[in-house]
């Protein structure tokens, strides 16, 4: 097993090629705009990716760029392509995986580790359709309603601990704390051990750097391989004596039932990430936003009702993955651009979100946006994320108890940010908070 390696040390990822251009990127109005990739992962970690898709969607909303890493490959930035596409899986396939990857034709290795098997997320039906059916019912609504007192008391619990008029990383405090626990919950994971949950979602799609999360693709296989090892003896606890959390269910499960412990890496960081780094980033962003539009805090303050629709709005204006990418199994059409069979295709939710065509002002958080519910960030169609009432139900609990503890939540200093064009997130996030 110690010879499976999902990347190899001579292939560098398109991820990597883009991020190796460097910090110094010019500003997008003055490149030419055929020489506009927004794969550059230092344009998230510096803040700097919104005049890039506000200037492709002006300008060349169905944008094509091709690298030697990846091949063509093109970027949908507009709400209405994005939407169309992403619920067009006859035309638009996820089998050849969710982020931008090697070109089709490449012998380059695909996968986490070799053995596994793709997550459903990367799967068409009837596969995809089989096997997200075996554990959507772990955020079934009556599960959410049995959740709800859990999610409470332990939100309370990290609240109260919180240190007063004292600087702290919000993101390790709260957001890191709460959603690991939940996952813990939903996978029957011992809690001891439930900071490994966070290691595997943070390394899954970190781009190995020098002094980075990660430092080279065989750190990424070698923490993958210990995944597998650990989850491994779980699924044979499971098997004898299964429960109602989500290792018991794939144990179980008719379409998943016969597959060994390293097939299912694919289906776990999937699950991981997608109870990970999601929620997680949103709970970071809120905070951050609100500081950055105090009028809408204030806003909150007065009226805790608005809390369900600022939920919306708030993973509208974060919108915690940037994109998904399908591929063309046919030559078509989009935005006026013919696509060829087997051209790569990245929908930027983050730049559909911030189309001013739908949502007015885009670029500001408000809190009683009329619309926010049509954000683009949990997906559309068969892939919409299965996720998504859980998420907002954590936010939601999340910010009813802020507003009865604490008067405001103050940001000290301007974020850490997630080095990726594919994970929009936070590293740390410095806060001091005054209890009322």
């Amino acid at each position: 097993m110690s010879e499976a390696v999902s990347t190899p040390p001579e292939f560098k990822t398109p991820e990597q090629e883009q991020a190796a251009k460097g910090a110094n990127t010019p500003d997008p109005y003055d490149m030419a705009i055929e020489d506009i990739n927004p794969l550059n992962a230092h344009l998230f970690c510096d803040n700097r990716w919104q005049e890039v898709f506000e200037r492709l969607r002006k300008e060349d909303p169905v944008h094509l760029n091709e690298i030697a890493t990846a091949g063509r490959y093109w970027s949908l930035t507009k709400y209405e392509d994005i939407k169309a596409v992403d619920a067009d899986w006859q035309r638009f396939s996820s089998s050849h995986g969710i982020t931008l990857g090697f070109p089709p034709d490449s012998d380059a290795p695909v996968g986490f580790v070799a053995g596994s098997k793709p997550p459903f997320i990367s799967q068409d039906p009837p596969s995809h359709d089989d096997q997200r059916k075996t554990v959507t019912g772990v955020v079934a609504p009556k599960n959410l309603v049995k959740m709800e007192s859990l999610i409470r008391e332990r939100t309370c619990n990290v609240l109260d601990g919180l240190p007063e008029n004292e600087t702290f990383d919000w993101v390790e405090k709260v957001s890191i704390e709460l959603t690991t626990l939940m996952l813990a919950t939903l996978f029957d994971f011992p809690l001891e051990d439930r900071a490994k949950l966070t290691r595997w979602s943070d390394i899954t799609f970190a781009i190995p750097e020098p002094g980075g999360i990660v430092e080279s693709q065989e750190q990424k296989r070698d923490e993958f391989i210990e995944c597998i090892q650990y989850f491994g003896r779980l699924w044979a606890e499971r098997r004898e004596n299964p429960g109602d959390d989500l290792v018991s269910m794939l144990a179980h499960g008719d379409a998943t039932k016969d597959m060994e412990p390293i097939e299912h890496l694919g289906n776990l960081l999937l699950l991981i990430v997608g109870g990970n780094d999601t929620t997680r980033n949103s709970m970071s962003g809120r905070v951050y936003a609100l500081n950055k539009f105090p009028e809408q805090y204030d806003k909150l303050i007065a009226n805790p009702e608005v809390i369900p629709k600022m939920v919306a709005e708030m993973i509208r204006w974060q919108t915690p993955l940037s994109y998904m990418r399908r591929t063309a199994n046919v030559d078509c059409e989009v935005g006026g651009k013919q696509i060829r069979a087997g051209d790569q295709v990245l929908m930027w939710y983050v730049s559909g979100n911030r189309d001013e065509d739908v949502f007015e002002n885009a670029d500001d958080l408000d809190i009683e946006r009329p619309n926010s519910r049509q954000h683009l960030s949990f997906g559309f169609g068969i892939h919409r994320c299965m996720g998504n009432r859980l998420a907002e139900l954590q936010l939601r609990i999340l910010w009813e108890e802020i507003l009865v503890r604490f008067e405001k939540i103050e940001v000290q200093d301007e974020p850490e940010l997630t080095f990726s064009s594919f994970v929009k997130g936070y590293t740390r996030l410095p806060v001091k908070v005054r209890r009322k």
